[in-house]
Protein backbone atom coordinates (compact mmCIF):
# COMPACT_ATOMS: atom_id res chain seq x y z
CA UNK A 1 0.00 0.00 0.00
CA UNK A 2 0.95 3.03 -1.10
CA UNK A 3 1.91 5.57 1.96
CA UNK A 4 -0.58 8.69 2.22
CA UNK A 5 1.67 12.21 1.94
CA UNK A 6 1.58 14.04 4.92
CA UNK A 7 -0.71 17.15 3.56
CA UNK A 8 1.78 20.04 3.71
CA UNK A 9 0.37 23.88 2.49
CA UNK A 10 2.27 25.20 -0.34
CA UNK A 11 3.45 28.83 0.93
CA UNK A 12 1.29 31.84 -0.17
CA UNK A 13 1.35 35.28 -0.09
CA UNK A 14 5.03 37.28 0.21
CA UNK A 15 6.07 33.74 1.37
CA UNK A 16 5.43 32.16 -1.90
CA UNK A 17 6.86 35.40 -3.87
CA UNK A 18 10.24 35.35 -1.67
CA UNK A 19 10.25 31.26 -2.40
CA UNK A 20 9.93 31.71 -6.04
CA UNK A 21 12.72 34.51 -5.95
CA UNK A 22 15.05 32.79 -4.24
CA UNK A 23 14.80 30.06 -6.08
CA UNK A 24 15.96 32.10 -9.22
CA UNK A 25 17.23 35.09 -7.85
CA UNK A 26 18.19 38.46 -10.06
CA UNK A 27 21.09 40.07 -9.36
CA UNK A 28 19.70 42.94 -8.19
CA UNK A 29 16.30 44.27 -5.94
CA UNK A 30 14.62 47.65 -5.57
CA UNK A 31 12.36 47.47 -3.45
CA UNK A 32 9.23 50.05 -4.56
CA UNK A 33 6.23 50.85 -2.45
CA UNK A 34 5.23 46.92 -1.67
CA UNK A 35 6.70 45.60 -5.03
CA UNK A 36 9.87 43.85 -5.63
CA UNK A 37 11.82 45.61 -8.79
CA UNK A 38 14.36 42.66 -10.25
CA UNK A 39 16.92 43.66 -12.07
CA UNK A 40 19.64 41.00 -14.46
CA UNK A 41 21.05 42.55 -17.45
CA UNK A 42 17.59 42.24 -19.53
CA UNK A 43 17.94 38.54 -19.47
CA UNK A 44 15.12 35.98 -18.41
CA UNK A 45 11.65 37.22 -17.37
CA UNK A 46 11.62 35.78 -14.15
CA UNK A 47 15.00 38.38 -13.10
CA UNK A 48 13.34 41.39 -14.66
CA UNK A 49 10.09 42.05 -13.87
CA UNK A 50 8.09 43.58 -10.95
CA UNK A 51 5.95 41.33 -8.51
CA UNK A 52 4.09 42.67 -5.50
CA UNK A 53 5.23 41.79 -2.24
CA UNK A 54 2.06 42.73 0.10
CA UNK A 55 -0.86 45.08 -1.26
CA UNK A 56 0.84 48.16 -1.75
CA UNK A 57 -1.23 51.57 -0.62
CA UNK A 58 -0.83 53.08 -3.48
CA UNK A 59 -0.64 50.67 -6.92
CA UNK A 60 -0.65 53.51 -9.19
CA UNK A 61 2.11 55.12 -8.11
CA UNK A 62 4.11 52.20 -7.47
CA UNK A 63 3.68 51.12 -10.97
CA UNK A 64 4.49 55.07 -11.72
CA UNK A 65 7.89 54.61 -9.89
CA UNK A 66 9.17 51.60 -11.76
CA UNK A 67 7.77 52.44 -15.14
CA UNK A 68 10.41 55.61 -14.36
CA UNK A 69 12.89 53.55 -13.29
CA UNK A 70 12.46 51.46 -16.26
CA UNK A 71 13.07 54.47 -18.51
CA UNK A 72 16.65 54.91 -17.52
CA UNK A 73 17.74 51.70 -18.22
CA UNK A 74 15.74 51.25 -21.88
CA UNK A 75 13.66 48.28 -21.01
CA UNK A 76 10.24 47.50 -21.47
CA UNK A 77 8.24 47.27 -18.13
CA UNK A 78 7.40 44.12 -16.96
CA UNK A 79 4.87 42.68 -14.12
CA UNK A 80 4.57 39.31 -12.91
CA UNK A 81 0.92 38.98 -11.77
CA UNK A 82 -0.30 36.65 -9.28
CA UNK A 83 -4.17 36.72 -9.04
CA UNK A 84 -5.57 36.20 -5.11
CA UNK A 85 -1.86 37.99 -4.10
CA UNK A 86 -1.24 41.93 -3.85
CA UNK A 87 -3.18 44.81 -5.82
CA UNK A 88 -7.02 43.14 -6.72
CA UNK A 89 -7.22 45.64 -9.90
CA UNK A 90 -3.28 45.77 -10.61
CA UNK A 91 -4.40 43.66 -13.49
CA UNK A 92 -6.87 45.82 -14.55
CA UNK A 93 -4.60 48.95 -13.53
CA UNK A 94 -1.82 47.84 -16.72
CA UNK A 95 -4.38 46.60 -19.33
CA UNK A 96 -5.37 50.46 -18.99
CA UNK A 97 -2.05 51.83 -19.43
CA UNK A 98 -1.86 49.38 -22.75
CA UNK A 99 0.05 46.67 -20.73
CA UNK A 100 -0.52 43.44 -23.75
CA UNK A 101 -0.54 39.84 -21.51
CA UNK A 102 2.22 37.93 -21.34
CA UNK A 103 3.63 33.83 -20.96
CA UNK A 104 1.50 32.18 -18.38
CA UNK A 105 2.49 29.75 -16.28
CA UNK A 106 1.66 27.34 -13.66
CA UNK A 107 2.83 26.87 -10.10
CA UNK A 108 3.34 23.10 -8.86
CA UNK A 109 4.23 21.54 -5.59
CA UNK A 110 5.03 18.26 -4.30
CA UNK A 111 5.52 17.22 -0.65
CA UNK A 112 8.74 15.49 -0.42
CA UNK A 113 8.21 12.10 1.23
CA UNK A 114 11.38 10.08 0.20
CA UNK A 115 9.54 8.11 -2.02
CA UNK A 116 11.79 9.18 -5.11
CA UNK A 117 14.45 7.22 -6.10
CA UNK A 118 17.80 8.78 -7.43
CA UNK A 119 18.73 7.26 -11.25
CA UNK A 120 22.09 4.84 -10.79
CA UNK A 121 23.75 6.77 -13.36
CA UNK A 122 23.26 10.62 -12.09
CA UNK A 123 25.76 12.63 -10.49
CA UNK A 124 24.58 14.89 -7.70
CA UNK A 125 26.13 17.56 -6.40
CA UNK A 126 24.58 19.93 -3.77
CA UNK A 127 25.57 23.05 -2.47
CA UNK A 128 27.51 25.80 -4.86
CA UNK A 129 27.02 26.04 -8.32
CA UNK A 130 29.54 22.92 -9.58
CA UNK A 131 31.71 24.40 -13.55
CA UNK A 132 31.23 21.38 -14.95
CA UNK A 133 27.70 21.15 -14.55
CA UNK A 134 27.01 24.87 -15.37
CA UNK A 135 29.05 23.80 -19.17
CA UNK A 136 26.77 20.82 -19.70
CA UNK A 137 23.60 23.51 -18.90
CA UNK A 138 24.81 26.40 -21.11
CA UNK A 139 25.48 24.09 -23.65
CA UNK A 140 21.84 21.97 -23.46
CA UNK A 141 19.90 25.32 -22.81
CA UNK A 142 21.49 28.52 -24.30
CA UNK A 143 20.02 31.81 -23.81
CA UNK A 144 20.08 35.10 -25.88
CA UNK A 145 21.15 38.53 -25.20
CA UNK A 146 24.15 40.63 -24.32
CA UNK A 147 26.15 39.13 -21.17
CA UNK A 148 23.29 36.23 -20.71
CA UNK A 149 26.10 33.95 -20.00
CA UNK A 150 27.75 35.25 -17.22
CA UNK A 151 24.12 36.43 -16.24
CA UNK A 152 22.63 32.99 -16.15
CA UNK A 153 25.98 31.87 -14.03
CA UNK A 154 25.20 34.62 -11.63
CA UNK A 155 21.37 34.07 -11.40
CA UNK A 156 22.41 30.38 -10.46
CA UNK A 157 25.25 30.70 -8.37
CA UNK A 158 22.60 33.41 -5.95
CA UNK A 159 20.92 30.01 -3.79
CA UNK A 160 22.62 26.64 -2.94
CA UNK A 161 21.02 24.20 -5.01
CA UNK A 162 20.94 20.16 -5.65
CA UNK A 163 22.33 20.25 -9.57
CA UNK A 164 22.11 16.81 -10.98
CA UNK A 165 23.54 15.33 -14.47
CA UNK A 166 22.73 12.31 -16.26
CA UNK A 167 26.45 11.95 -18.65
CA UNK A 168 26.41 14.92 -20.96
CA UNK A 169 22.90 14.54 -21.79
CA UNK A 170 20.08 15.89 -18.91
CA UNK A 171 20.97 18.44 -16.09
CA UNK A 172 18.48 19.42 -13.80
CA UNK A 173 18.53 22.05 -10.22
CA UNK A 174 16.66 22.36 -7.20
CA UNK A 175 17.50 25.78 -5.37
CA UNK A 176 17.36 25.09 -1.44
CA UNK A 177 15.31 28.34 -0.20
CA UNK A 178 14.57 28.16 3.34
CA UNK A 179 11.60 30.63 4.58
CA UNK A 180 11.53 30.09 8.54
CA UNK A 181 11.89 26.64 9.53
CA UNK A 182 10.47 25.19 5.81
CA UNK A 183 13.33 24.53 3.47
CA UNK A 184 11.63 24.20 -0.25
CA UNK A 185 13.09 22.62 -2.85
CA UNK A 186 12.77 25.37 -6.35
CA UNK A 187 13.29 23.14 -9.27
CA UNK A 188 14.37 24.00 -12.33
CA UNK A 189 16.96 24.14 -15.40
CA UNK A 190 15.69 20.39 -16.25
CA UNK A 191 17.18 20.69 -19.87
CA UNK A 192 18.01 17.15 -22.35
CA UNK A 193 19.75 16.86 -25.13
CA UNK A 194 17.92 17.23 -28.22
CA UNK A 195 19.15 14.21 -29.90
CA UNK A 196 18.40 11.77 -26.57
CA UNK A 197 14.92 12.43 -25.79
CA UNK A 198 12.06 10.53 -25.22
CA UNK A 199 14.47 8.02 -23.34
CA UNK A 200 13.27 9.02 -20.02
CA UNK A 201 15.97 11.50 -18.93
CA UNK A 202 14.11 14.28 -17.76
CA UNK A 203 11.91 11.86 -15.41
CA UNK A 204 15.44 10.39 -14.12
CA UNK A 205 16.50 14.12 -13.37
CA UNK A 206 13.83 15.26 -11.63
CA UNK A 207 13.02 11.83 -9.89
CA UNK A 208 16.81 12.53 -8.54
CA UNK A 209 16.45 16.05 -7.96
CA UNK A 210 13.55 15.27 -5.99
CA UNK A 211 15.25 12.12 -3.46
CA UNK A 212 18.90 14.50 -3.21
CA UNK A 213 16.68 17.66 -1.94
CA UNK A 214 14.41 15.48 0.35
CA UNK A 215 17.72 14.38 1.80
CA UNK A 216 19.07 17.93 2.28
CA UNK A 217 15.92 19.05 4.10
CA UNK A 218 13.67 20.03 1.82
CA UNK A 219 9.84 19.15 3.05
CA UNK A 220 8.40 20.05 -0.28
CA UNK A 221 9.09 20.95 -4.08
CA UNK A 222 7.94 23.54 -6.15
CA UNK A 223 7.69 24.22 -10.25
CA UNK A 224 7.29 27.07 -12.73
CA UNK A 225 6.44 26.13 -15.87
CA UNK A 226 4.70 27.74 -18.55
CA UNK A 227 1.16 26.41 -20.09
CA UNK A 228 2.48 26.29 -23.46
CA UNK A 229 4.61 22.97 -22.56
CA UNK A 230 2.75 20.64 -22.43
CA UNK A 231 5.27 17.62 -22.36
CA UNK A 232 6.48 19.51 -19.32
CA UNK A 233 3.30 19.32 -17.29
CA UNK A 234 2.83 15.40 -18.04
CA UNK A 235 6.04 14.69 -16.72
CA UNK A 236 5.26 16.63 -13.48
CA UNK A 237 1.84 15.25 -13.23
CA UNK A 238 2.78 12.11 -13.92
CA UNK A 239 5.44 12.49 -10.54
CA UNK A 240 2.95 13.93 -8.63
CA UNK A 241 3.12 17.45 -8.71
CA UNK A 242 -0.51 19.51 -8.83
CA UNK A 243 -1.62 22.87 -9.47
CA UNK A 244 -1.88 25.03 -6.22
CA UNK A 245 -1.51 28.62 -8.04
CA UNK A 246 -0.55 30.77 -11.26
CA UNK A 247 0.34 33.71 -12.64
CA UNK A 248 0.62 35.41 -15.67
CA UNK A 249 2.83 38.35 -17.34
CA UNK A 250 1.83 41.68 -17.86
CA UNK A 251 4.26 43.50 -20.82
CA UNK A 252 4.35 47.45 -20.81
CA UNK A 253 3.94 48.94 -24.16
CA UNK A 254 7.51 50.46 -23.66
CA UNK A 255 11.34 50.69 -24.42
CA UNK A 256 12.84 47.20 -25.66
CA UNK A 257 11.34 44.25 -24.59
CA UNK A 258 13.31 42.03 -21.99
CA UNK A 259 15.10 38.98 -22.66
CA UNK A 260 14.40 35.48 -23.21
CA UNK A 261 12.60 33.87 -20.35
CA UNK A 262 14.06 30.60 -18.63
Amino acid sequence: MTPRRPRIAPPSGSGLVETLLGGWRPLARIDVEGFALLRSRGITRRANSAVALDAPADPAGAVDRIEQICALTGERPLFRVLPGHGPDALDDQLAARGYRLGPVCDLLALPLTGAHTPDPAARTDVGPLPEDWFETLWRLSPREGEHARETVRDILAGTPAVHVAVSDTAVGRAALVDQGRRRTAVVNCVATDPAHRRRGLGRAVTQTLLASAAAAGAEQALLEVETDNPAALRLYRRLGFTRFAGYHYRIGPDARPPGRAT
